[in-house]
Order: C-alpha cells, then sequence, then structure tokens
C-alpha cells in the first residue's frame, strides 16, 4: 500500500508536469513507473521499518545446549589469509566459552588459486590445522565456485552436521549471536535459513568510513522493515546466515544454466537463488534484523567497489532467466526482480536525465524532481528519526546530525559515478562480455582514478549543452561530481 502511495505521487508529478505528450515523453515516463515503483519501495521499507515493533528478544535458557552439531564454514577465494586466520582463531576461542563449545566445528574451505597464494594461505591457517581448531580443505578443481565449494563440503562432511554458518573471508559472527540463532533454529523446526543483520567493520578510507556511516543510518529501519515486510520468504545474502543442512539438502543443488557467460554458466549472484529454492521446498526463511555480533567487510576504494558491483551486475542479470521458475513463490520473485532492477534503473535513470536535460522531454516546474529528492530522502529521514532519540545530550545529537550530513553529501556526489558505472556494467552484460572471476587480484586501473568518470560527464555535459543550454540547472547536480572525479575519487581513497 505504502508503496503504491508514494510512487502513485511521484507518478502523478510527472504526468502533471509533462508539456507535450511527444514519444519521448512516452518512454519518459515508461521508464519512470519501474525506476519510481523502485524507489518507493526502498523508502516504504523504510518506513514500515521505523513503525514496525521491534523483533521479539530471544534470550538463552540458562543451561542450554544445542541439540546437534553446527559448522562454521569460512569460504575463501584468493583474500589475505593473515586477517581470516586471526579472526578464525578469535571465533575458536569466542566459541569454546559459549554454550556452543563441544558442538561446533570450524571449517575453512578454499578455492584459492596461484602458487604464491596458495602458500601464503596454508602459512597463515597452519597453526590453527595443527592445533586442531580449524579444518582446512582446498579443492583441487573449483568448479561452481562458492555455491559449488559449499555442496563439496555438503557432499563430504554435511551429513555429520546438523546446521551450517556460511561466513566470507571478510565477515564474523560473535559466539553468543550465533548461538542464540542456533537456539531459535531448533525451537522452529519449518526454519531453513536465518539471515543476520550486519554491521560493516571500521573503515580504511573516506570511501569505506561513508559506506558505514550509511550502513549504521539507514540500515536499521530499512532491514527491520525488510523483515518484517517479508516474513518466512525472506532473502539469503550470502553469508552471515544459519542454514538447516537437511533443508538445504532438500531444496536441491545448485545447477549452473546452459550457454555461455555472462547469461549461461556458474550462477553469480547464487543466494537469492538459493532462498527462493528452500522457500519452494516449503522451508521458511527469515531475516534477522539485529545487527549486533554480526559484521561484514566493505570495499575500501571506488575501484574495488565497482569491480563488485560488476560481478553482481552480471549475476542479477542471470536472475532473468531464473525469475519464471516453476514453483517460486511470489516474494522470491520479487527478490528477484529487485535485485534485476537495482541495475537496470542506472541506465534508466540515465536515459531520463538526458531526455529532459536535452529539452526531448518539455516539464513544466520542479514538481517531478522534488518528488523523486523526497522519496530518496525518505530512509535518511527514517534513519535520523531512529538515532536522534537514542542521543540524550547535545553533544550527540550535533554527532548524528553531522554524520548524516555527512552521508547525504557523499552519496550524493558518488551516485552519478555509480550510475555510470552500472550503466556500463549492464551494457557490457548485454555486450555479451563475461566479468570473469578475480576475487583476490588487484583491480587493474586503464585510466587515472576518476578519469572514466570525467570523460563520460565531459561528453554528456557537452551534448546536453549544445541540444538544451538553458536547462543547464539540470546538468549541475549529475555532471559536476564527474567532472571533479579526478579529484574526488582519490580524495575518496585516501585514509581519513
Amino acid at each position: 500500500m505504502l508503496v503504491a502511495l508514494f510512487a502513485g505521487v511521484a507518478l502523478a508529478a510527472l504526468v502533471a508536469a509533462v508539456v507535450a505528450w511527444t514519444p519521448a515523453a512516452i518512454v519518459a515516463v515508461a521508464l519512470a513507473v519501474p525506476t519510481t515503483l523502485w524507489i518507493a519501495g526502498g523508502a516504504a521499507t523504510s518506513v514500515v521499518g521505523l513503525i514496525a515493533p521491534p523483533p521479539p528478544s530471544r534470550p538463552l535458557p540458562p543451561g542450554w545446549r544445542p541439540n546437534g552439531r553446527l559448522a562454521v564454514l569460512t569460504t575463501l577465494c584468493g583474500e589475505p589469509p593473515e586477517p581470516v586466520a586471526e579472526r578464525l582463531a578469535a571465533l575458536h576461542a569466542d566459541l569454546a566459552a559459549s554454550p556452543l563449545a563441544g558442538a561446533a566445528t570450524l571449517y575453512a574451505l578454499s578455492d584459492t588459486r596461484g602458487a604464491d597464494r596458495v602458500a601464503a594461505e596454508e602459512r597463515a591457517l597452519a597453526p590453527l590445522v595443527a592445533s586442531g581448531r580449524v579444518i582446512y580443505r582446498r579443492r583441487a578443481d573449483n568448479a561452481g565456485r562458492k555455491p559449488g565449494n559449499i555442496a563439496d563440503w555438503l557432499a563430504r562432511a554435511g551429513a555429520e552436521h546438523d546446521h551450517m554458518l556460511v561466513l566470507d573471508a571478510d565477515s564474523w559472527m560473535r559466539a553468543d549471536r550465533i548461538a542464540r540463532l542456533v537456539h531459535r533454529m531448533e525451537r522452529e523446526p519449518r526454519l531453513g535459513l536465518i539471515q543476520a543483520g550486519m554491521r560493516l567493520v571500521p573503515a580504511a578510507t573516506r570511501f569505506g568510513r561513508a559506506q558505514r556511516t550509511a550502513a549504521r543510518l539507514l540500515g536499521g529501519p530499512f532491514v527491520r522493515g525488510f523483515a518484517a515486510s517479508t516474513g518466512e520468504t525472506g532473502n539469503y545474502w550470502g553469508h552471515n546466515a544459519l542454514i538447516r543442512v537437511a533443508a538445504f539438502r532438500e531444496a536441491g543443488a545448485l545447477k549452473g544454466l546452459p550457454g555461455r557467460a555472462p547469461f549461461g554458466g556458474d550462477v553469480l549472484s547464487h543466494d537469492f537463488i538459493e532462498a527462493a529454492q528452500l522457500a519452494r521446498a516449503g522451508w521458511a526463511v527469515e531475516v534477522d534484523p539485529d545487527t549486533a555480533g554480526s559484521a561484514e567487510g566493505g570495499p575500501q576504494t571506488l575501484a574495488d567497489f565497482h569491480r563488485r558491483d560488476r560481478r553482481w551486475c552480471q549475476g542479477n542479470l542471470q536472475h532473468l532467466r531464473l525469475i519464471g521458475s516453476p514453483g517460486y513463490a511470489p516474494l522470491s520473485r520479487l527478490h528477484l526482480a529487485s535485485g534485476i532492477f537495482s541495475y537496470l534503473a542506472a541506465p534508466c535513470w540515465l536515459v531520463l536525465f538526458l531526455l529532459a536535460g536535452s529539452g526531448a522531454v518539455a516539464l513544466s516546474g520542479w514538481a517531478p524532481a522534488v518528488a523523486v529528492v523526497t522519496l530518496l530522502a525518505v530512509p535518511k529521514l527514517c534513519g535520523l528519526a531512529t538515532w536522534l532519540p537514542r542521543a540524550r545530550t547535545a553533544a550527540r545529537r550535533r554527532t548524528v546530525l553531522r554524520a548524516a550530513a555527512s552521508e547525504a553529501v557523499t552519496s550524493t556526489l558518488v551516485a552519478p559515478m555509480v550510475m555510470m558505472r552500472q550503466t556500463g556494467a549492464v551494457l557490457s552484460v548485454l555486450a555479451g562480455r563475461d566479468c570473469g572471476w578475480r576475487t583476490g587480484v588487484p583491480a587493474v586501473r586503464l585510466m587515472p582514478p576518476g578519469g572514466a568518470e570525467a570523460l563520460a560527464g565531459a561528453a554528456a555535459g557537452a551534448a546536453l549543452l549544445a541540444a538544451n543550454p538553458g536547462a543547464a540547472p539540470w546538468f549541475v547536480p549529475v555532471l559536476a561530481p564527474l567532472l571533479a572525479a579526478p579529484v574526488l575519487v582519490p580524495w575518496l581513497e585516501r585514509a581519513p
């Protein structure tokens, strides 16, 4: 209902502002409908999270011990191994002092390639393996990538465990949080997967800090709203999730897509599909929005962000072939559709910007822009409404407001660059280019940082000024960050 209300108001403002219904105007409105629905969905989710009652507290009963065995699976594929070894050592000690002591086994499942990387990984993990704290296995054949890695473990050792907790190389969870998830899954026999909310670990760059600030300010209401609105047909984000082994087996192995990449081959965004398969098999998939004791790392540079985003783009667009799979629940299809459009939105925004900026679509007034900006601001306002009441002193309230202002400025500056890069990624996938899989390999820059964005901004600016110089105020919010990218990107990638 909220989605329809928000989107209806924004679209009504656009339709009322159209001066002449030319073919270009019809195209613009057609593109605006799914784009507005998508951002309205995000706004509505945050509002639901703001007004929904907090999730029930689930403390462990005194003296509780698990009935079954837990496997903690940390997957590696070329990441720096020393931090992984440190986190595994800390987790083993944490588990040993928890109710899960004696019931949990740590596994490091590696798909790392390259003699130097393999040697470094084995060297870092050797003390943990020798002491029996971690079972380490590196596959000789990394077919199927991460899903294949976990499927290989299931075939070898899955029968020995009741639950598996999946972690990425840059994620971690505290033992008390894991124990609460296990307790809940044992109490609720229909639960197949519980996705834990996550925080971002402290950042090393300004860009990393901006992501962490955004996640802390905006993430709470959004994830709570997502959990409340999706219920037992939630989603899986690939890690920091507890999975019932029997449910995962029953749901069926993830199969590759026929044909060649990018639309065929291994399914890159496997997590959404695995959640859909669990729901199809009759298992509940729920999101626990609590972020305490659960965290992940984020990309610290825009280059790393774009490289990961390119892989996610290809994976989500592959879902075009899977969204119609028989038996999927309507909410599972909605999750897939949202993931697909999270990348198609970028070219839609770009085309809308060019149509309006060039004068091909004549609009009267600023109502459409105000409506869109308002929708984009709703999650930020929900975040403020969550954090300000917790800030009980004037100094803390000023800190929250400064953080919110900083996040708003940074996201405004970065958004045009992400739009351009995601548009390029979508076009690359549609052109048949496979992104490959280069986890742990440094990104290769063919141009100075920000150079590609500046070139794109200069080309778009020249074309728009030639077509419609009187609409220059439309250009500035999008083109200024692009033209400033050679200065902005290095600044964002430095330590704060």
